[in-house]
């Protein structure tokens, strides 16, 4: 039947009658309330108007009124999707809709002109299903406290404007399409719908639901309307321009101007829908161009990086997770594949909350043979499950260390190992902390194991620790970075010394398994054997104690210490295929070689069977050739000789006062609690404090800042390995409510001070002697919210400035202090009248390095921004923790590397040692009378001149192979690398040096050289007489012998046992003082009873299998080796 235009004007006059009506109606009854509440502000009208109200309306009326109002709630909470109700009614409408749209899509294929009569089945579907809306929007309209706002949502439009034309449809008994096109619109609650039915978890599915609801149905609405006009015609010329258009090539119309394409083929022809067109050619644009290419990232990126990772069998894979970050991702790959480069088996998965950025996937497209990205979060067991983590080798999880709360980042990665060690605890865990305090959780954790190899890189103990380190040896810090550091950047050098220092950073620290033919001999025996025959530098060892539980690090260990079969040693060497002559080396096949190369496997047969009960012959020879190629001096038998009678040297014993006191385990100096007040100073009392040789540390906080944990900075130098005597005052210049906080932590430790003010104002400094000072150490501050990286260090950069620019007149200091600093910190020398304060300046972002360059007066600098390339960081007067990162992948492949650092740089606490000792109980104060004095028995690292110090009576000292040898003969000295002038004096007024770590065995010296060393605990390193070099040519701490007592440690076994049982350690008893001729023949001696003497190079006889103790079961071989 055909509608006529009367009909069809009903239909849509319905739709609109409504609405404006509707909408008029609910205006004018707003606006007689708010005349009603304006008229009852009004004096004496509010009580008028009450009496009107209480004789028109009965009390009754009110109280339904007030029905009306909890009915209206009730039906509020009702329609809430927080109730089952709601959620029933909220999927039934939207099923209901999508049923209308489809009789709409049904009843398009008849004209549009035409009527459907009710004999069509589908009329009284589509009546009883807006009978259900029309309920529904009653009761939405009551709910709602604002009627206009309601009336004007685009729910309420769609209801106005598709149900009168039903209820006219059964007035007129006819039907007809109108303006049911509207109910696509529906279609923009299925994100909230899938919702509800739980069919959507992931953000990246809930965005892109509603990117696909938003262009379904905008096509299908803009069809329906083109559909109409188009089949319609203009109402203006009474149809004569339609065409007869099927509601899918309205589509297609409709997505070929979605699409900008345009074919043709298929056009609006009324002036209505080209008008249209128009307007929604410019809103397909933007829908195009955005919505689109973002839906199909989401469904591409969510098929790419949410399956699950593919676990093969007998392929090797960690996960890494936390800070996956371009900068993040970029360094940990640099460091985790330079230490198997050209070798790596073991793929890395990244786990990460957020999907990859462009530059990001970009990197992992480069590095897709051995990595892959998963989209989830290490707080959820599916992702977990989803990366195989109980399958893998290990869980990295990397830190932010420029976040602006580091306590949140702390907090964040304890989670996530709490996470992954509740869903698998027996998957080894690497976590890197930024605050120190957040440490003592992670041992709490029941699955926590350091057996498995879980490990803690705390930045801040490390961090602080190595800037320590650096006031107390000068150039220290930059000497234990540089064996971290890997610079591959070509740059071209026009100084010599540049060379040296940029040759010395191929350096790294290695360890190795030991051959067993060193079982039975002593460090200094088997370090000198190795830096002669293998051109290494042996400079620690792994040694068991009598409890097979404790396994303890030695840094250069005294004679007393034999070595074991299978004994883990550490080097400073360029390549792990270097140390590896260190386990390869037979005394039977390579006793005569001094060819590093040529030491490569055994053939011997009887290598298998072979161990000594005694140490090995050490051959004295002279000077020979070998292969025509004459020896060095150092490399022969002969050691160089020493002067006994021009020197008055003394083998140091500790001694032991009621000044000394230290903690419970001996490893730092301890005293009292020290109320806050008693070590605050003042600017005007400069007179009562005369500061000389002491450290000044500038700090930058407030009361709302972050701790920085400045313990971690003080108990390096509190080691116990000094005397009290020996001390240097410690000086905090900083804000006193930051202080406040961090004094807590401090007040247990002696010769503190703090000085409220700041480093930025001259006269601070000037309060604190800053003159007068050994080193000036300038902390970056506590994390900050920055808009820009560069701006992080701001303070640091401008202190140094101001610091920089201090001049100190020679004249303020005495001869003795002058000459004595001079040789470490460029004091006044020669022609100079002034010099420069020391300082050490630390840099969070690295790249502002260029900053601190320009301040540092020196020409010729390397050229580049890069901080390990600069002038600064080679002369020790600069450090940026960003090289910390390298330690995870370290700690990965080799976790004892990662304990030897901790040592170095903490005063020699180690994981093991926290783990099995009380915090409360290790920290805290002791009384004097029983403090253990075995934790003050460990290793130096200190400044050594080759004049002034007992290294002048060694003969010759002409190169840095024949101070090793002398030194380490007749001292039990171990030389470690150089701190050399820069330039002559004429070009280098400031007299800065530079670090050379492991020099050349032939590396020529030069006077000025200062040589960094392990000196014994025991020995005094001044001639007597000499005192401007007492307390600068001894400097810091090392590492612990073996305790006493010992400890119960589960530190990681060996991985391969012997059936041999371990040595036990002799201790010495307490050292007497000796004078130095008789040192040599003492450290020969064990218990007393002359060892045998040692000749390098003696082959092995036949009868000589009879001195084996036992023999190897396994072969030497299959020990494994640490690179």
């Amino acid at each position: 039947m055909v509608c006529t235009a009367e009909i069809q004007a009903a239909f849509i006059l319905s739709s609109f009658m409504t609405f404006f009506s509707g909408h008029l109606i609910l205006f004018i009854s707003r606006l007689m309330w708010r005349s009603i509440k304006k008229w009852q502000n009004v004096k004496g009208t509010g009580i008028l108007l009450k009496l009107i109200l209480s004789k028109i309306v009965s009390n009754k009326h009110f109280k339904s009124l007030h029905l009306h109002g909890v009915f209206r709630d009730r039906i509020e909470m009702l329609l809430s999707a927080q109730t089952i109700v709601g959620q029933v009614l909220m999927i039934l409408v939207f099923v209901l809709s999508i049923g209308s749209l489809i009789i709409y899509f049904i009843n398009s294929t008849d004209p549009v002109g035409s009527c459907s009569s009710y004999q069509d089945k589908t009329i009284p579907i589509d009546l009883t299903f807006n009978a259900f809306f029309s309920f529904y929007f009653g009761l939405r309209f009551l709910a709602a406290s604002d009627k206009i706002k309601f009336w004007l949502e685009m729910n309420s439009i769609v209801d106005i404007f598709t149900i009168p034309p039903t209820f006219i449809s059964y007035y007129l008994k006819s039907n007809w399409l109108g303006l049911r096109f509207l109910r696509a619109l529906r279609l923009l609650e299925l994100p909230q719908i899938l919702q509800i039915l739980r069919a959507i978890k992931t953000s990246n599915s809930v965005k892109f639901s509603k990117l696909l609801a938003i262009v379904l149905s905008t096509w299908f609405t803009a069809a329906g309307f083109i559909h109409l006009v188009e089949n319609s015609g203009d109402p203006w010329i009474k149809g004569r321009n339609s065409q007869n258009l099927s509601y899918f090539e309205s589509i297609y119309l409709v997505m070929a101007t979605t699409s900008t394409v345009g074919f043709g083929d298929v056009v609006a022809k009324t002036s209505l829908g080209r008008t249209f067109i128009m307007f929604f050619t410019l809103g397909s644009l933007i829908l195009f161009a955005n919505y689109i290419p973002e839906m199909v990232e989401l469904f591409a990126n969510k098929r790419k990086f949410t399956n699950a990772y593919e676990v093969l069998k007998g392929k090797k894979f960690i996960v890494v997770c936390g800070n996956i970050t371009v900068d993040s991702v970029t360094a940990f790959l640099r460091n985790f594949l330079r230490h198997k480069s050209g070798e790596i088996n073991t793929e890395i998965v990244f786990l990460g909350e957020v999907l990859p950025s462009l530059e990001l996937e970009t990197i992992f497209k480069c590095y897709m043979a051995y990595t892959t990205f998963v989209s989830g979060s290490a707080l959820k067991w599916e992702d977990l499950r989803r990366v195989a983590v109980e399958s893998a080798e290990a869980c990295l999880i990397i830190a932010n260390p420029l976040c602006n709360d580091s306590q949140v980042e702390d907090t964040s990665n304890i989670m996530r190992v709490l996470s992954i060690k509740n869903y698998s605890p027996n998957t080894r865990v690497i976590i890197q902390i930024l605050q120190s305090h957040n440490k003592v959780f992670l041992p709490k954790i029941p699955s926590w194991s350091w057996t498995t190899g879980d490990n803690i890189i705390c930045f801040a103990e490390l961090k602080l620790g190595f800037i320590a380190q650096g006031c107390l040896v000068p150039g220290l810090c930059t000497f234990l970075t540089s064996l971290f550091v890997e610079e591959n950047k070509k740059v071209c050098l026009k100084q010599p010394w540049q060379k040296y220092f940029l040759s010395s950073l191929k350096n790294k620290l290695l360890t190795q398994r030991l051959s067993d033919d060193f079982a039975g001999m002593t460090f200094p025996e088997v370090s000198r054997l190795c830096f002669v025959k293998m051109h290494l530098m042996l400079i620690a060892i792994e040694h068991k104690s009598v409890s097979p539980r404790y396994c303890g690090l030695l840094l250069n260990p005294p004679a007393q210490v034999k070595l074991h079969k299978n004994t883990l040693g550490f080097f400073i060497a360029e390549s792990a295929k270097e140390v590896r002559r260190a386990f390869l080396y037979c005394a039977t096949c390579h006793g005569d070689v001094y060819t590093p190369e040529l030491i490569g496997k055994c053939s011997c047969k009887l290598r298998n069977h072979r161990h000594f009960t005694g140490t090995i012959r050490v051959k004295k020879t002279s000077t020979k050739e070998f292969h025509g190629t004459p020896m060095p001096d150092f490399l022969s038998g002969e050691r160089p000789s020493i002067m006994t009678s021009s020197m008055s040297l003394a083998i140091r014993p500790f001694l032991y006062d009621d000044s000394d006191c230290l903690d419970r385990s001996g490893m730092f100096h301890r005293c009292k609690a020290n109320p806050l007040d008693k070590v605050i100073l003042k600017r005007t009392d400069k007179s009562k404090h005369n500061f000389r040789n002491h450290v000044v540390a500038c700090i930058f906080g407030d009361a709302h800042s972050t701790l920085m944990g400045l313990r971690n900075f003080v108990m390096p130098l509190r080691a116990s390995n000094y005397t009290r005597q020996e001390l240097k005052d410690i000086v905090f210049i900083g804000s006193l409510d930051y202080m406040q906080r961090e004094w807590q932590f401090l007040r247990n430790f002696p010769q503190i001070y703090i000085l409220p003010g700041s480093a930025l104002y001259s006269g601070d400094l000037r309060a604190v002697n800053i003159e007068h000072c050994s080193m000036c150490a300038v902390l970056s501050s506590p994390s900050k919210s920055s808009g820009s990286q560069t701006l992080v260090d701001t303070e640091t950069i401008m202190t140094t400035l101001n610091i920089g620019s201090l001049r100190i007149s020679c004249s303020a200091w005495t001869p003795s202090e002058s000459e004595g600093l001079s040789q470490y910190t460029g004091g006044c020398h020669g022609k100079s009248k002034y010099r420069r304060i020391p300082i050490l300046t630390e840099l969070k972002n690295p790249s502002n390095i260029h900053f601190i360059e320009q301040l540092g007066g020196m020409e010729g600098r390397l050229p580049g921004t890069s901080l390990h390339l600069s002038t600064s960081f080679s002369t020790g007067a600069v450090f940026s923790g960003s090289f910390l990162d390298s330690l995870l992948a370290t700690a990965f492949y080799n976790y004892h590397v990662l304990e030897l650092v901790q040592m170095l740089v903490t005063g020699g606490t180690s994981s093991q040692m926290e783990q099995h000792l009380d915090k409360d109980k290790f920290y805290g104060p002791t009384d004097c009378g029983t403090t253990s004095t075995s934790g003050r028995k460990r290793c130096k690292l200190g400044l050594l001149s080759l004049n002034k110090s007992i290294l002048s009576d060694i003969q010759p000292r002409e190169t840095f192979g024949q101070v090793f040898c002398g030194s380490l003969d007749n001292f039990g000295i171990l030389c470690l690398g150089l701190y050399r002038m820069i330039d002559e004096e004429e070009r280098n007024p400031d007299h800065k040096r530079f670090v050379i770590t492991r020099p050349a065995n032939e590396f020529k010296l030069l006077p000025s050289d200062l040589v960094f060393c392990a000196i014994p605990f025991n020995i005094s390193c001044y001639k007597k007489g000499n005192t401007s070099c007492q307390g600068s040519s001894e400097i810091i701490k090392g590492i612990p012998l073996i305790p006493e007592e010992s400890t119960d440690i589960n530190y990681p076994p060996v991985e391969q046992e012997t059936t041999q049982s371990l040595n036990t350690l002799v201790h010495s008893s307490e050292p007497k003082t000796t004078l130095a001729s008789d040192y040599k023949q003492a450290i020969l001696t064990q218990n007393g009873k002359p060892l045998p003497q040692t000749h390098l190079g003696e082959t092995m006889k036949k009868s000589g299998k009879a001195n084996m103790k036992e023999t190897i079961k396994n072969n030497v071989s299959a020990y494994p080796k640490s690179n």
